[in-house]
């Protein structure tokens, strides 16, 4: 069942959202060659706390960190641990932060020092497929509006939508109906109404879009171990324009 919120909960949830971008801001000054994806976890994770919140991932279904990161060919759950950061990586980081019983859910694409012409470019259509996906997001489209806004603007632009992970409802729990896949038809779904709040997500490969999961069973990887990028934010459906909870 897709939850209608409140005016009381989009205003916890925009709370939560809050700490989601401030928490990316922080992150964004600290990754650079030779940072460890611990240590990104580690800033985000004493952050989010400062702020009064709560780190969603860590222990959700077991995961064993408060951000998930992504590096290079990885697509999403990356595990923070002893690698360091080199000078031509992409990392994505993903965070969720709970407060006052409500979510927000982000995800970010940087660079680390100079990064290849095409990994740029995979960074650029990446966000701007988010924001494609976010313009549907609105009173009078369907569910796969969005998703086709996404795959139509990336397909076009030479790369490739992962078809075996997608976007979720969000509010009182991390992850609620609906599913929001990147890819489909458009004009299919349920009719968006005011008060429905999703976390769309495109993750957006170089290559092929297959697939694959590693053997710590959490990071996802490209089949072609070509480089994937990923963006997100948590967003409500108002009676104007989409409201983005995840962007100070």
């Amino acid at each position: 069942m897709i939850t209608i919120k409140s005016k009381q909960e989009l205003a916890y949830m925009r709370e939560a959202g809050r700490i989601v971008a401030l928490a990316f801001a922080e992150l964004k000054k600290a990754i650079e060659p030779g940072v460890t994806t611990g240590e990104l976890d580690r800033l985000a994770q004493d952050f989010i706390l400062a702020q009064g919140g709560r780190p969603a991932f860590l222990g959700l279904y077991g995961f064993p960190a408060s951000i998930c990161t992504s590096v290079n060919e990885e697509v999403v759950h990356g595990i923070p641990g002893l690698r360091k950061l080199e000078n031509g990586d992409i990392i994505s980081i993903d965070i969720g932060v709970e407060i006052n019983g409500y979510f927000g859910d982000g995800a970010v694409t940087f660079p680390v020092g100079e990064i290849s012409a095409e990994a740029k470019r995979l960074l650029q259509v990446t966000e701007e497929a988010l924001y494609a996906g976010i313009a549907r997001a609105r009173v009078g489209y369907r569910l796969s509006d969005i998703s086709h806004a996404i795959q139509e603007y990336v397909e076009s632009r030479g790369f490739s939508v992962v078809r075996d992970y997608v976007g979720h409802g969000i509010g009182k729990s991390m992850h609620e109906e609906p599913q929001v896949p990147n890819f489909g038809r458009p004009g299919r779904g349920p009719r968006l109404r005011p008060g429905m709040t999703l976390a769309i997500e495109p993750m957006i490969n170089a290559g092929t879009h297959e697939v694959c999961l590693c053997a710590d069973n959490w990071t996802v990887v490209t089949k072609d171990a070509k480089l994937s990028a990923h963006f997100e934010h948590t967003v409500a459906v108002t009676d104007g324009e989409p409201e983005i909870l995840t962007r100070v």
